[in-house]
């Protein structure tokens, strides 16, 4: 028996959700609370004992076993959620066999911590850390702030930093490697900090993989990040995320600032969903990062001509970097087409000239939660910033203004707010609204089309959820033996897969570059599991097959999913009836409705069961019932 197994054989998921939430009761079978993952008076959130199980029917839509919930709660990832609980249930985890390369890391983390603690400990002394502790008071941080972001200061010397670390056993060319040093052709290597006010770098996991470091006096260039290393890539790493992770998480939103100072200052006033930039425009794997915990973002980056231009990169990143997911279309011909819409909310807080959110929340907390409140959605944001580096007195800008509105405008799939924005655009470069709605049919006709057309997605049989899930099996085992699949994945609901361990190997692939990177990306509890999939036999098929068979194992997933929360919405009635509850029995009723419509829309599509059971070749009758 693994570990995973172990622990879930051990523990109930009642007692572990009870942990979490106070206010869980019991209802027949069932017990029921507000949601623990958002703000809600009626409660959505149940937990099936008989299932080892929870879903919230309310705003989360969302469920799974008790590993999801660990994680969701305390916002860490699968490893961590199982040695959580591994350590509840008393069960012995075998410590993971690190590669030379993971030892190395570690080693780099060891010695930027023993860096960090070096130029903390000189920041507080009584006189070398005077200066400094003036310019933090300055800008207004106390010293409960600096303690808890650990705020240093680097010597104003040459090696003093190297000597130091080199009696507590570190090497130069270790020191090297971590971005301490610097080395020139000639004489020994020097500190590469010297004399700055120091911003230790954590990783999700709070440990220090870089410094972000301020000069205190005329030197260039005024601040000075960590260099590339084995541990530190600035373009994937966001300041304060160790922080900010789990109100990220509560909140579901996260607000992006610019700067140190911006995301430290809003900590210390209890903004704590805020995380910096490090001083640049959102990038694809910082993007990467966040999606993982929420899918709420809104920047509030500095209100200039040069935050507007990365703002407006940060925004396109962001857009292309989210997850879509499909949205059902009918058409005349009585068949379901599926549009791709972004399945995440960008909004822009726009800052007043001249200040920096630092500013605007030490001089006014309630300033500072009216603008978050009064934060623009994407396309409001882009209009504002076309028309005003534009004259649209003049012929030529307003054609530039269609050409770059139009397309925005053409993406837009909600029809209300389309047409909106059409009648805006109409009003800004003077030409019919109707015009305009045929015009931009015609770029979203052209768009899909260079994309390869929408999908229509074949019908299937129901299957009941079990913790051998061998059709979730076959999802992963086709995905990992035809990678070019992977793009036809975008926008699966969060528990489309049951089990935990199911859809971390999911997340790997999906999250990394290629096959290879997938065991460095999950627990290695798991990488039997992964050996299991990669080597399960897949028959050989050409594109096309591929692409059926995917499309009929996904419709086979959604279907289960429905059937599954189907069922449990009959078990909440009977139970809510027999209690005589009807005020709850109303909102399950309703819940029902919703249930059945999705349902009937997806048994109601074509069937493609004679190819898939060509293609699934032998064995897909088991497949089938799993």
């Amino acid at each position: 028996m693994g570990s995973v197994d172990e622990v879930k054989q051990k523990l109930d998921i009642v007692d572990v959700v009870s942990d979490y939430v106070p206010g869980l009761t019991k209802t027949g079978k069932y017990f029921k609370a507000p949601c623990p993952f958002h703000a809600e008076k009626d409660p959505s959130f149940y937990v099936f004992p008989e299932r080892q199980s929870w879903h919230c029917f309310g705003a989360c839509h969302t469920g799974g076993d008790m590993f999801s919930f660990v994680m969701r709660k305390e916002g860490v990832d699968f490893g961590e959620a199982l040695r959580i609980l591994a350590h509840r249930a008393g069960v012995s985890l075998v410590p993971p066999q690190r590669s030379e390369s993971q030892r190395q890391e570690e080693r780099l983390k060891d010695i930027n911590q023993s860096a960090a603690d070096f130029f903390h400990r000189l920041l507080l002394h009584p006189t070398k850390g005077q200066q400094a502790r003036q310019y933090l008071e300055r800008r207004g941080l106390s010293q409960d702030t600096i303690e808890r972001f650990q705020l240093g200061l680097s010597p104003d010397g040459w090696e003093v930093l190297r000597e130091h670390l080199s009696k507590k056993g570190y090497r130069d060319e270790e020191l090297l490697a971590a971005g301490l040093l610097v080395s020139k052709d000639y004489g020994r290597p020097y500190d590469r900090f010297r004399n700055r006010l120091m911003f230790p770098i954590r990783g999700t996991d709070g440990k220090v993989t870089g410094f972000g470091a301020r000069a205190l006096d005329d030197s260039l260039p005024k601040y000075l990040n960590s260099p590339q290393t084995a541990i530190f890539d600035k373009s994937a790493t966001l300041y304060g995320i160790d922080r900010a992770r789990y109100e990220i998480r509560t909140q579901d939103l996260v607000v992006v600032v610019e700067g140190y100072m911006d995301a430290i200052v809003a900590h210390q006033h209890g903004f704590t969903n805020v995380v910096a930039s490090l001083g640049t425009a959102l990038t694809e794997k910082q993007v990467g990062l966040l999606k993982k915990i929420t899918k709420n973002l809104t920047l509030a980056l500095d209100a200039d001509a040069a935050g507007q231009v990365a703002t407006m990169r940060g925004i396109d990143i962001a857009a292309t970097t989210f997850d879509r997911r499909a949205v059902p279309i009918p058409t005349s011909s009585g068949l379901v087409r599926y549009e791709s819409i972004l399945d995440a909310e960008i909004r822009v807080m726009v800052l007043p000239a001249g200040k920096d959110p630092d500013d605007v929340i030490r001089e006014s907390r309630e300033d500072w939660k009216t603008l978050l409140d009064r934060a623009v959605p994407v396309v409001e944001y882009t209009f504002d910033v076309v028309r005003s580096g534009l004259d649209l007195t003049k012929a030529g800008d307003k054609s530039r203004a269609l050409d770059q509105l139009l397309p925005l405008v053409a993406e837009i799939r909600r029809p209300v707010m389309q047409a909106h924005y059409l009648q805006k655009l109409s009003r800004i470069v003077g030409v019919d609204e109707k015009e305009l709605a045929e015009a931009a049919r015609k770029t979203r006709q052209t768009a899909r089309q260079s994309k390869g057309g929408e999908s229509v997605l074949p019908s299937s049989l129901v299957s009941s959820v079990r913790a051998d899930d061998p059709l979730a099996d076959y999802f992963l085992a086709l995905l990992f033996r035809y990678p070019r699949l992977r793009t036809c994945t975008t926008g699966l609901a969060e528990d489309l897969l049951p089990n935990s361990e199911s859809r971390q190997l999911l997340a790997a692939w999906l999250e990394g570059p290629d096959l290879e990177s997938v065991p460095e990306r999950i627990d290695p509890t798991l990488e039997d599991y992964l050996s299991a999939i990669v080597n399960k036999p897949i028959p050989d098929m050409g594109e096309e097959k591929q692409e059926t068979a995917l499309d009929d194992c996904l419709h086979r997933l959604r279907i289960r999913r429905l059937s599954d929360l189907k069922s449990r919405e009959e078990a909440l009635i009977a139970n809510a009836e027999a209690e005589g509850n009807l005020e709850e029995l109303r909102d399950l009723q309703e819940l029902g409705i919703r249930l059945n419509a999705e349902l009937l829309s997806s048994f109601g599509q074509p069937s493609r069961r004679r190819a898939s059971r060509t293609i699934w070749g032998e064995g897909a009758d088991d497949i089938r019932q799993g």
